[in-house]
């Protein structure tokens, strides 16, 4: 899994296999799943607190895309890279949100499974997204859609980086293979639409705009902020 990331992106992708050397009070994120939200609300009023926003749901839109980015970056950076990823159990991936990545996570599993869009999919939509946006709506009042939208940023993302860094690596067959397996997981009811044009541009908001200071995001639906209208941009494609 590359604890160190010397052999992938590193960062969002970078998956330690044991605790991280500082400790930290990650649990797994099946309790999560199952009700037990205490963990997701601290992690919320976290981001709540250094967005300095009032508003709960643009806290909890940033928090969900935090996590939903490391959990695409860490199957898609291996199946793209190597042609496998880790099965990524929500028994065996474990979470502290006070922490930052790559500590965040830890995965005590084994399994891997093969590079396909069946198995990441259900690997992270379905075992993860599914449950992680049933516990977002229970913290507070959120949009399922703006979620979705989150969920695909965080993909499309994921690839923009994994591109970079294959171009960089002189690694064509991994940019490929990526481009083709997020092309497949973007052909779902739950995240068609929610991205446009060559770009993977955003249809809906993600809400960062509405915290102090917090402007418009790269692939932003706007080209201006609501709030102020001041802010330039390109014409969208």
């Amino acid at each position: 899994m590359d604890t160190d990331g010397s052999a992938s992106p590193g960062g969002f992708f970078t998956l330690r296999t044991a605790p991280p050397p500082g400790g930290g009070a990650h649990r797994p994120l099946a309790l999560l799943y199952a009700g037990h939200d205490g963990p997701l609300t601290a992690r919320v009023d976290l981001v709540s607190a250094r967005l300095g926003t009032p508003e709960r749901r643009v806290a909890a839109s940033a928090a969900h895309l935090g996590l939903a980015a490391r959990l695409w970056s860490t199957a898609l950076g291996p199946a793209a890279l190597h042609g496998r990823f880790p099965g990524l159990d929500p028994a065996a991936l474990h979470w502290d949100g006070a922490l930052a990545a790559p500590d965040d996570l830890w995965w005590s599993g084994s399994a891997t499974l093969p590079a396909t869009v069946a198995a990441l999919r259900a690997a992270v939509q379905e075992a993860h997204l599914v449950p992680l946006h049933a516990a977002l709506l229970r913290d507070g009042r959120i949009s399922p859609g703006l979620l979705w939208g989150n969920a695909a940023s965080a993909l499309a993302g994921a690839l923009r980086e994994l591109i970079r860094w294959a171009r960089a690596h002189d690694r064509p067959e991994a940019a490929g293979r990526a481009a083709s397996l997020v092309a497949g997981l973007l052909d779902h009811p739950d995240l068609a639409g929610t991205l446009r044009g060559p770009r993977l541009r955003r249809t809906g908001c993600c809400l960062y705009y509405r915290a102090p200071g917090g402007g418009l995001c790269g692939d932003c639906v706007f080209d201006h902020a609501p709030r102020t209208g001041l802010e330039a941009r390109p014409p969208a494609p």
